[in-house]
């Protein structure tokens, strides 16, 4: 049951009425004013552990080491941009991925697949239907990361990026953000640079709790997560929702975010 999973009275996504109607507006207004809104305690403490448990044997040889070194838009070139402009400035990535179809039978694949969150999901963003991906391996990862690994600079592909994070770490792994630091209209490849060279001071450092559900707009939102420090990895699910059925990423998409194919 979808109570077994997430604070429903905290959280009531489930159940149309004046509270779940309350919820929507406050989320609304949170994206407006930061890019983003947060709902803390969200995923009950038991599932985060039976999500934990159940994932600990998988990691030494099902997951995937994603180690690559990029820029902000994972291209090895922009047009109009000279090859060593500061916007393009290398930054390294490492994290570690178990995918979706690993993970079927956890907590994490039955809150994914349950229909109450896409539509609460929908109703705050006004997005139209939303729904899960076919592709397994893309639908919902978990990924770990380990002491002085991070997920560097970089836009999403998606208009809005929906994580939920499992585990803490001791230290480091904060999740550091510029909310619209570029739009449709305008790449503003001099903002980029700045904020590569640490001298925007728009640019904010958010950490939170395990079990908190994160909604940010990621497509213009530059965003990374800082260095890892201690032996507690951060672990985190990113969940992804098309405005289609049916969505999949390429073989060439798989294989360069997995390793492989499905």
């Amino acid at each position: 049951m979808l109570a077994d999973l997430v604070d429903l009275d905290r959280h009531p996504i489930h159940q149309d009425g004046p509270a779940r109607d309350a919820l929507i507006s406050r989320c609304r207004a949170d994206l407006d004013t930061d890019g983003m809104f947060n709902l803390d305690g969200f995923f009950r403490a038991d599932a985060i552990a039976q999500t934990l448990a159940m994932a600990a044997p998988l990691w030494e040889e099902k997951s995937f080491t994603h180690q690559r070194r990029h820029n902000i838009y994972f291209k090895k070139s922009v047009p109009g941009l000279s090859d060593d402009h500061p916007a393009l400035k290398l930054h390294d990535t490492t994290n570690h991925t178990l995918c979706g179809d690993l993970l079927q039978d956890t907590p994490v694949a039955t809150l994914y697949y349950d229909p109450t969150l896409a539509q609460f999901l929908s109703d705050v963003m006004e997005t139209g239907p939303l729904y899960p991906m076919e592709d397994q391996l893309a639908a919902f990862n978990v990924m770990a990361y380990h002491a002085g690994e991070a997920l560097n600079w970089h836009f999403d592909r998606s208009q809005f990026t929906i994580t939920l994070l499992l585990q803490k770490p001791d230290q480091g792994g904060g999740f550091e953000y510029r909310t619209d630091l570029r739009s449709a209209d305008d790449p503003n490849y001099d903002g980029v640079a700045k904020l590569l060279n640490g001298e925007d001071d728009r640019a904010k450092l958010m950490t939170v709790e395990a079990g908190t559900l994160n909604v940010f707009k990621g497509v213009n939102t530059a965003h990374r997560v800082t260095p890892v420090e201690g032996d507690t990895a951060r672990i985190i699910t990113v969940m992804t929702y098309y405005d289609h059925p049916g969505a999949r990423f390429t073989p060439e998409e798989q294989m360069g975010f997995y390793g492989r194919t499905g």
